[in-house]
C-alpha cells in the first residue's frame, strides 16, 4: 500500500518516505541491477571457473604423481596451498586429488583420502593457535608423516624402516609446500607486471615437472606423452631464458622424471643437454634451438644402453620440435619478460620505468602549472581594476568625513543633492592637498571652499585627522600587497624549476652504438683494450661516457684516453670519477665528461671599519649547477653587528634561493621583499651580483644600489654600473640586468662602497679608479685585491672610515694537464 504524504508529496513504503519520484526511479535502477549481473561481475565469474578447472587439472595429476615407487609427497602440499591460497576452492582440489589417485588403485585413493582427512582434522585445530598458518609446512609434515605411518602398519608391522620412511616423505612434503607457495599462485596471476626471481622460475618449473609425473606411463602410438612435454617445456626455457636457465629446467625436469620411474634416468642428462645446447643456439632463432634437441637427442639414444629405442627418442623429440615451433611468439616474449636477466625482461623493466617516469614528470608538471595558476592569484590586477580600487578608496575615504560633518549641517541637502559634481571636487582637492602638504595651500581651493561651505575649518580638520588613519590603514595594505607580490615571485620561480625539473626527467638515454664502437676501435688502435665503452651523452657541453679500462696504474685515462676523446668530440674531455672494478683485479670504471670551457680564479681582501672584528660588508662566491658561477657583495646599512647581519642574511637568501635553481632576477627581488616585509625599521643593504657562464663567458651583472664594477682587458678599463636603490628601501624594485662578453685573460672588479669612496679629495671617482686599475702590473686576482685595498687605505691617510671588501676573479680557458695526441676524428654531428 502506498500512502500520499500530504501537500509535501512523499511517498512512505514499509514506514519509510520516499520521494514519489525519484524513490520509484531508484526501485526500477535497482531492480534492473539485481535482475542482470554486469559485465564485471560476469567476467569474474568466468575467472572462477578458470581458475576451478585448472585447479581440478593439477589435483588429478598430482594426485597421481608417484614418486619412488609408493610415496605421495604432491598431495597434502597442494591442498595445502590452495586452503591458504584460495580456500573457496579447497573441496574440489580435495576431489581432484582423490579421482587422480583412483586412477592409479583404490589403495592410493584410501591412503589420498585419509591423509585428506587427517589434514582438515589437524588444519582445524591449527587456526585455532596459528590464524596466519605460520606452521603450515610443519603441519604438512605431521599430516603426510602420520598417513605413512599408519598406512605401512597396516600393512606390516611397524618398524624403524617405516618411520624413517614415512619420515622421509613428510620431509619431501614439507620442502614441496615451500615451493609450491611460491610456484601455485603463479598460474593464476594476472598482474601486468610479474618479474620472477630466479628462485621463482626454478620453483615453476619444480612444479611443473612435479604434474609431468602424473602423467607417466600415458601413451600416444608408443610415444610417452612425459618425455615429449618434458622436451617441449625445455626448450621452452631454453630458449626464453637461455643456457642457464634450459639446463636448470633440463636438470629439474629430468630428475623428476627419473624418480617417478628409475628407467627415465637417462633423461635427466638428455634435457640438461638440450637444455644448455638449445640456450646456447637461442641466437639462431627456434630453428637452431630445436636443433639443440635433436643433436642432444641423438648423442643420448646413441648411449642410453639401448634403454630406449633411437627411433622413439626421435620421435618423441620431433613432437616436441612441431609443438615448440607452432608456439605463438607472443607467449614465448611474454614469458621471457618475467625472466630476469633477458632482453625481453629488460625491455620490460625499461617500459614500466618510462611509464613511472612520465607519470612523474606529468605530476611535476601539473605541479607546475599549478604554481604558475597560484602566483597569477597572488598577482596584480590590470591598471583599470586599480584605478577603479583607487576611485572606491576616495569614495569610502570622503563618506567617512561626510558622516561627522556633512551630517549634522543645515545645507547638506543643497551641497551634496544639487551641487553634487562641485562639492565632491572640492573635498577631493582638498583631501589631496592636505595628503601632501597638511593643508589646503592652494589659496583659491580655499577660498571656494569657503564660500561653498558652511563649516569648512571642521571638514578640513577632519579630513586631517582621517588622513593620518587611513595611513596606518595603507600601510597595513601595502604590506599585504607586497606580501602577495612576494608569493606570486617565489611561485613563479618554483613554477619554473619545477617545470625544467620535468623536462630533465623525461630525458632518455639515446643508442650510442656506433659512437661506442668508434671509441673501442680508436684505442685499440694505440694499444688499449676497452671492455666496456657506455656513452649516456653527447650533448655540446654535457658529455658523459663510461668506460672499464684493464688498468690505471700510470693514469692511463687522464694521458691518453681523455685526450682521444677530446680529439674525437671536439670538446674538452676530463676524468670526473675513478674507482676499481673489483679488489682483487686492475680493472677500473672511468667516467669521462665535459669540462668547463673557462675556468675562474678569484681573489679577495676584506677588513671593517676602524681595523675591527665585525663588518657590515659580506661576501661570497659559489659554483651554481652545472656551468654558471657567482660572486656577490652585500654591504649593509652603516657599521657594526647590525650591517654584518644585514649583510650576511642578504648574501645567505641570495645563496640559498639561486642553488635551488630560481631565476637570479626572481632571487633579487624575492630577497627585496623580504627584507622589507621584515622590520620596520630604515635597515637596508645593497647587492652586488655576477653571474659568470663558464661555457660561453658571458656575464650578468645585477646591481642593486651597488658601486660600479670594472672589467680589466689588457690596457682597457670598462665599468659596469646601475641606478637602483638599495634592497629593503622600496617596496618594489626593478633589477637592471647588464651583460658583458668576457674572454680569456679579462679580469673582473667588484667592490663595496668603502673603497669606491674611500678618496675624499677626488671628485671623478669612477676615471680615478679606472686609471689605478690600468696601471696595476699584476693580473693575479688576489694580488690585485690586495694592492687596491692597500692603496684605498693609503689614500685615507692610513684611516679605515669605513668597511672594505674588493672581490677580483680572473677568467681563463681551461688547461687540462695532457696536451692532445693525434687521432682520426669522427664526425658526431
Amino acid at each position: 500500500m502506498f500512502e500520499r504524504g500530504g501537500v509535501s508529496g512523499v511517498t512512505k513504503m514499509n514506514g519509510q518516505a520516499v520521494s514519489p519520484i525519484g524513490g520509484l526511479r531508484g526501485m526500477t535502477w535497482r531492480k534492473k541491477e539485481e535482475s542482470r549481473p554486469s559485465a564485471v561481475k560476469t567476467k569474474a565469474r568466468i575467472g572462477n571457473w578458470k581458475a576451478l578447472l585448472l585447479i581440478m587439472g593439477i589435483g588429478f595429476l598430482l594426485g597421481r604423481a608417484v614418486i619412488l615407487l609408493q610415496l605421495l609427497p604432491f598431495t597434502i602440499p597442494f591442498l595445502a596451498v590452495i586452503f591458504k591460497w584460495r580456500r573457496s576452492m579447497t573441496l574440489p582440489a580435495s576431489f581432484a586429488l582423490i579421482a587422480g589417485s583412483t586412477s592409479l588403485s583404490f589403495e592410493y585413493a584410501g591412503h589420498t583420502t585419509m591423509a585428506i582427512l587427517l589434514y582438515f582434522l589437524l588444519q582445524s585445530i591449527m587456526l585455532k593457535v596459528d590464524k596466519k598458518d605460520l606452521f603450515l609446512p610443519v603441519t604438512v609434515f605431521t599430516v603426510v608423516a602420520a598417513t605413512r605411518m599408519i598406512s605401512l602398519s597396516l600393512q606390516q608391522e611397524a618398524s624403524l624402516y617405516h618411520l624413517f620412511t614415512a619420515s622421509v616423505e613428510g620431509a619431501l612434503a614439507m620442502i614441496i609446500t615451500l615451493i609450491f607457495l611460491q610456484s601455485v599462485p603463479l598460474f593464476f596471476e594476472r598482474r601486468k607486471h610479474l618479474n620472477l626471481r630466479h628462485e621463482e622460475v626454478i620453483c615453476l618449473v619444480i612444479l611443473i615437472g612435479s604434474l609431468l609425473t602424473g602423467t607417466v606411463g600415458w601413451l600416444i602410438y608408443q610415444l610417452s606423452i612425459e618425455h615429449m612435454v618434458a622436451r617441449y617445456i625445455v626448450l621452452i626455457f631454453a630458449f626464453t631464458g637461455g643456457a642457464t636457465i634450459g639446463a636448470t629446467a633440463g636438470v629439474i625436469m629430468g630428475l623428476i622424471l627419473s624418480l617417478a620411474n628409475v628407467a627415465h634416468l637417462f633423461s635427466m642428462s638428455l634435457l640438461a643437454f638440450a637444455g644448455l645446447l638449445g640456450g646456447l643456439l637461442k641466437e639462431g632463432r627456434k630453428l637452431a634451438t630445436a636443433s639443440g634437441l635433436l643433436v642432444a637427442s641423438l648423442l643420448m639414444a646413441m648411449y642410453a644402453d639401448n634403454q630406449a629405442p633411437l627411433t622413439i627418442t626421435l620421435y618423441e623429440s620431433l613432437v616436441a620440435v612441431g609443438l615448440f615451433l607452432v608456439t605463438p611468439k607472443k607467449w614465448t616474449d611474454r614469458l621471457a619478460g618475467y625472466i630476469p636477466g633477458t632482453t625481453e625482461h629488460a625491455q620490460e623493466q625499461q617500459k614500466y620505468l618510462r611509464k613511472i617516469r612520465d607519470m612523474t614528470a606529468g605530476k611535476v608538471e601539473q605541479f607546475s602549472e599549478l604554481f604558475l595558476s597560484l602566483s597569477r592569484s597572488f598577482s596584480f590586477h590590470d591598471k583599470n581594476e586599480v584605478q577603479a580600487e583607487k576611485d572606491r578608496e576616495v569614495d569610502l575615504f570622503l563618506s567617512t568625513v561626510t558622516e561627522t560633518t556633512c551630517q549634522t549641517c543645515m545645507k547638506k541637502h543643497q551641497c551634496w543633492a544639487k551641487d553634487f559634481e562641485k562639492t565632491y571636487s572640492l573635498m577631493e582637492r582638498i583631501a589631496e592637498d592636505c595628503e601632501e602638504h597638511g593643508k589646503i595651500k592652494d589659496r583659491g581651493l580655499a577660498a571656494s571652499w569657503r564660500t561653498h561651505c558652511l563649516i569648512d575649518q571642521k571638514v578640513v580638520d577632519t579630513v586631517n585627522s582621517k588622513l593620518k588613519e587611513r595611513d596606518g590603514e595603507k600601510r597595513i595594505r601595502h604590506q599585504l600587497l607586497e606580501s602577495r607580490r612576494l608569493v606570486a615571485d617565489q611561485l613563479i620561480g618554483v613554477s619554473q624549476v619545477m617545470g625544467d625539473f620535468a623536462k630533465d626527467i623525461q630525458r632518455e638515454k639515446k643508442v650510442h652504438d656506433q659512437q661506442e664502437a668508434d671509441i673501442k676501435e680508436s684505442l685499440e688502435d694505440i694499444g688499449i683494450d676497452v671492455e666496456m665503452v657506455d656513452v649516456y651523452g653527447l650533448e655540446p657541453g654535457n658529455v658523459d661516457i663510461e668506460m672499464v679500462l684493464p688498468q690505471n696504474n700510470y693514469n692511463e685515462a687522464e694521458k691518453v684516453v681523455a685526450p682521444l676523446l677530446t680529439n674525437i668530440l671536439n670538446e674538452a674531455i676530463v676524468v670526473k670519477f675513478t674507482e676499481a672494478v673489483s679488489s682483487s683485479g686492475p680493472e677500473t670504471k672511468v667516467l669521462f665528461g665535459s669540462t668547463k670551457t673557462f675556468v675562474v680564479e678569484q681573489g679577495v681582501a676584506h677588513t671593517a671599519k676602524g681595523g675591527k672584528w665585525v663588518s657590515g660588508d659580506s661576501f661570497s662566491t659559489m659554483e651554481i649547477g652545472e656551468g654558471k658561477y657567482a660572486l656577490a657583495i652585500s654591504d649593509g646599512m652603516g657599521n657594526g653587528r647590525r650591517a654584518h647581519i644585514e649583510s650576511q642574511e642578504t648574501i645567505d637568501l641570495l645563496k640559498r634561493i639561486l642553488l635551488s635553481g630560481i631565476n637570479e632576477t626572481v632571487a633579487i627581488k624575492s630577497i627585496n621583499s623580504v627584507l622589507s616585509l621584515r622590520s620596520n625599521e630604515e635597515v637596508f643593504s645593497t647587492l652586488d651580483l655576477g653571474m659568470i657562464d663558464l661555457q660561453t663567458g658571458i656575464v650578468k651583472f645585477l646591481k642593486v644600489g651597488s658601486t660600479p664594477s670594472y672589467i680589466k682587458r689588457g690596457d682597457q678599463v670598462m665599468s659596469i654600473e646601475a641606478g637602483n636603490l638599495p634592497i629593503g628601501m622600496i617596496r618594489e624594485v626593478d633589477v637592471d640586468v647588464v651583460s658583458e662578453q668576457l674572454k680569456a685573460g679579462d679580469l673582473l672588479i667588484m667592490m663595496s662602497d668603502g673603497i669606491y669612496e674611500a678618496s675624499k679629495m677626488v671628485e671623478n671617482k669612477d676615471i680615478w679608479m679606472k686609471r689605478m686599475i690600468r696601471e696595476m702590473e699584476t693580473n693575479d686576482p688576489q694580488e690585485v685585491a690586495d694592492l687596491l685595498m692597500e692603496r684605498m687605505i693609503r689614500e685615507s691617510e692610513g684611516e679605515i672610515h669605513d668597511d672594505m671588501t674588493v672581490l677580483a676573479a680572473r677568467i681563463d680557458h681551461y688547461a687540462p694537464k695532457w696536451a692532445t695526441i693525434a687521432s682520426p676524428a669522427q664526425n658526431w654531428a
